[in-house]
């Protein structure tokens, strides 16, 4: 579970994130919507504090992380996060990019972290190319790798910062569909989209943000069939032509 207790971010004179409340279930899958500007990315950042709030809390399965001397490691091993960039290590394999964090940050033994990093390789559809190079890869299969990444920590929560925003449109697919069958598993995820078709089929619930708040939130069939917020119903109106 995560819970966000009237959080506040500021970058100088701007104010990103305005007094935000939100709990997250264990297991929940919760979509978040919002223009360009609207504090999306901000707020899944401060989940597992690569932004740390202004003011306010973040509390991750009972711990408030944003606490002096809180146990931030420790927590953070157990949230994975899969940016818009994919951020492998261009000099190393495939495998090895999936096997690095479970061997030095948990110390798992190399054969083991080396056969999970297989097992989640294949589950994304790559096995095969375990011992290819990043470079070798298209961008849809690099971030389908950076998933696998995330996955061999074994976390109990993950966290998407539109994943598909920088990938052709071709390529965005193949990065959902692993990101759907995910979604059937008992893990709880955050997802940052402008995919509104991948809200539709796997959200439990979807927030639409604007100006650093949560305006509207709702299931899938309210938040595309009958929004109330006048400002949800006009950015649904431009993207959903």
């Amino acid at each position: 579970m995560i819970q966000l207790v009237k959080v506040n971010k500021h970058f100088g004179p701007l104010h990103v994130l305005v007094d935000v409340d939100l709990t997250v279930k264990t297991g929940e899958k919760l979509v978040v919507i919002g223009p360009s500007g609207s504090g999306k990315s901000t707020l899944i950042r401060c989940m597992n504090l690569l932004e740390r709030p202004s003011s306010g809390s973040v509390i991750v399965d009972g711990v408030d992380i944003t606490a002096p001397g809180a146990p931030l490691t420790k927590v953070r091993q157990s949230i994975g996060m899969v940016f818009q960039q994919f951020n492998l290590y261009p000099h190393k394999t495939v495998l090895e990019n999936v096997t690095m964090a479970p061997v030095l940050v948990k110390g798992v033994p190399r054969e083991e972290a080396e056969a999970s990093g297989l097992e989640f390789l294949e589950r994304v559809g790559l096995k095969h190319k375990a011992n290819a190079y990043p470079s070798q890869l298209s961008g849809g299969q690099q971030q389908r790798v950076a998933i696998a990444r995330a996955l061999n920590m074994r976390p109990k929560i993950m966290l998407f910062d539109e994943p598909t925003s920088a990938l052709d449109p071709e390529m965005v697919q193949e990065v959902l569909d692993v990101m759907i069958g995910l979604s059937q598993e008992g893990i709880t995820m955050v997802v940052v989209t402008h995919e509104m078709g991948f809200a539709r089929e796997v959200a439990d619930r979807v927030i639409f943000m604007d100006g650093g708040q949560i305006l509207e939130e709702g299931p899938p069939e309210h938040f595309f069939e009958a929004p109330s917020h006048e400002r949800t119903k006009l950015f649904l109106s431009r993207i959903l032509r």
